[in-house]
């Protein structure tokens, strides 16, 4: 007996924060969030890409063991389904010795349906094709008579490259709505890009869409959620909030043959100053939290970028588990030790002082018969930046706290930081913002702080430490600017060499000073062994130093648009890259 196709479909939207490798924590999750829709009369609870494994599993998810789990645990959820809603999940598949990126419907007690992702993303912070089986271009799947499309991902990006159509091919195939499963990480107007791509989708399918997006960080990705849907006239039914965990249950009803979603919450969405602000505090929390850190240590110098981390640190943990410590040596100002205690006590955390007076001239009196007839140069201002390095890595081995870094994009981009020195740590918050971003978010935080952040609702960055000159301080009377163009400048020119990708040729076309814009590129190249080693930290820009920018340590390649490159010895780089501490070898 064929059954009636529903009229009304009661679908709750779990927008949730899996942890990568945590099947038996995912499983669990799944359950609490089926547990809860089923209170409020939910038909089928949908929950994002491979919520099961975490998302991205990368090379993790070829262990023959981690797919065995993954597949117990659906196959456990799916038992849960003989009364009460059923599932929608993503997990990973091996079927025919070829393992999948799938998407199973689980009801009544069983697996009933499950589909593959066809196009798997190989850019950016993507690398799928490593790991997955592209699947066969699917059908819809029938739940209760209502014909559901799963398109997982990308497979609703049709316009990246040579893609096969998935969503054209549901539609001919007769789907009524489409279940989109996300692992969509943030970056800066992604919710924008999101929504235009999946209104090209629904325009070109003439079919309602659901778009579920995980939350929360892992590793440098922070995912911020904002699921939403689209009705087939392509108004925003839903929008869920950022950077939040939200269960929803929306209500669809079909008329005329066409499935319809009931208004539900909107969220607006934050401009996009907060948004990067609360991606830094999501990304962090996380990755302290998921790796069961009991909170986080950092050298506080008085300047904007340990200022603002100390604050991000705040409001991602509580001031109970953020420690700071003041490193003075003999070039430290007193401006500095004033403007440094000024923020701690505004966040109300632990401070310590430690002078460094005593291990700089012990690493001194030790190499003085190395150095013996050799003139002081940036290698001693390299060891006051090791020895701070030292001390932190000492305080996170002695109390089990993770060292937070501060450097910013501007820094790392141009190697003016310290291997072992100022760039010792487990995790970067900043990392992915440049120099004059970091100073919009100090302004930013001193007057807003993202829902539910732990911090205190107040100014929490003295107004001195954003208004004076930056600076190391690693010898006497030093700016940043003695070495680097002026931020405003420099970060202009960064964002086109990094983000864009542009030529030296047509930074200088659009008015850049060529002299400076070569040295820029320069610096630049000469960095990236730096990079390599630094601690990783939250994307929030389309292109961050790690996932999305790989290029060669070894590299001889010179822009057309610069001169004849000179031989690169110790000499060379010490100049062109001279934070006081920044010529590492």
């Amino acid at each position: 007996m064929n059954q009636r196709p529903a009229d009304r479909l009661a679908i709750a939207v779990a927008q949730l924060n899996p942890i990568v490798g945590d099947v038996a924590g995912n499983l669990e999750r799944a359950r609490k969030a089926r547990a809860e829709a089923a209170r409020e009369g939910t038909d089928i609870i949908a929950f994002s890409e491979l919520f099961i494994a975490g998302y991205p599993p990368e090379d993790l998810v070829l262990k023959p063991a981690f797919q065995a789990a993954c597949r117990a645990a659906v196959e456990d959820l799916a038992r849960d389904t003989a009364d009460g809603p059923a599932v929608l999940i993503g997990t990973p598949w091996v079927e025919d010795g070829k393992l999948y990126n799938a998407y199973a419907l689980l009801t009544g007690g069983r697996i009933d349906a499950i589909r593959f992702k066809v196009n798997l993303p190989n850019y950016g912070v993507f690398d799928e094709k490593r790991v997955f089986a592209s699947g066969p271009v699917p059908g819809p799947v029938s739940f209760r008579g209502v014909r559901l499309g799963m398109p997982v991902c990308e497979d609703t990006w049709t316009d990246w490259g040579d893609y096969e159509n998935v969503v054209e091919c549901l539609a001919e195939t007769g789907a009524e709505i489409l279940v989109v499963p996300n692992g969509s990480p943030y970056w800066r107007d992604k919710i924008d890009v999101r929504i235009n791509v999946c209104v090209a989708r629904v325009t070109e399918a003439s079919l309602p869409l659901i778009y579920i997006n995980q939350v929360g960080g892992q590793d440098e990705l922070v995912f911020d959620g904002a699921s939403f849907a689209l009705n087939a006239d392509r108004s925003i039914a839903f929008q869920l909030p950022a950077f939040k965990e939200v269960i929803v249950t929306t209500h669809w009803s079909r008329s005329g043959g066409r499935w319809r979603c009931a208004p539900g919450p909107k969220a607006p969405a934050e401009p996009l100053d907060k948004s990067d602000y609360a991606a830094c505090v999501l990304g962090l929390r996380d990755y302290v939290d998921k790796n069961r850190f009991k909170g986080v240590v950092l050298g506080l110098s008085g300047g904007v970028d340990s200022a603002l981390c100390a604050a991000i640190a705040v409001d991602a943990l509580g001031s109970e588990r953020l420690r700071c410590v003041m490193l003075p040596y003999r070039y430290t100002s007193q401006e500095s030790r004033i403007d440094a205690a000024a923020v701690a006590d505004a966040l109300g955390v632990r401070y310590d002082i430690v002078p460094i007076e005593s291990a700089v001239h012990g690493l001194e009196t030790a190499l003085a018969g190395v150095f013996a007839g050799a003139p002081r140069d940036v290698t001693e201002e390299n060891l006051q930046a090791r020895a701070r390095g030292v001390i932190l890595m000492g305080i996170s081995n002695k109390f089990g706290l993770m060292v937070v870094t501060t450097g910013n994009k501007s820094e790392m981009s141009v190697g003016y930081a310290t291997l072992y020195g100022d760039m010792n740590g487990g995790f970067n918050p900043i990392k992915d913002l440049y120099k004059t971003e970091v100073y919009r978010l100090a302004r930013l935080r001193n007057t807003w702080k993202p829902d539910g952040a732990r911090g205190p609702d107040r100014a929490v960055i003295p107004q001195n430490v954003i208004t004076r000159a930056p600076s190391a301080e690693l010898r006497e009377n030093q700016t940043d600017q003695d070495t680097l163009p002026p931020y405003d400048v420099l970060d202009q020119i960064l964002e086109r060499l990094v983000e864009r990708e542009e030529s030296t040729a047509d930074i200088v076309a659009a008015g850049f000073d060529r002299d400076t814009v070569m040295k820029v590129e320069r610096m630049l190249n000469l960095a990236e062994y730096k990079r390599r080693q630094a601690a990783p930290g939250v994307k929030v820009t389309l292109k961050n130093f790690g996932r999305d920018r790989r290029y060669p340590i070894v590299n001889r390649f010179t822009d057309p648009g610069m001169p004849n490159p000179k031989p690169a010895d110790s000499s060379v780089k010490g100049n062109v890259m001279a934070k006081a501490g920044a010529a590492d070898f």
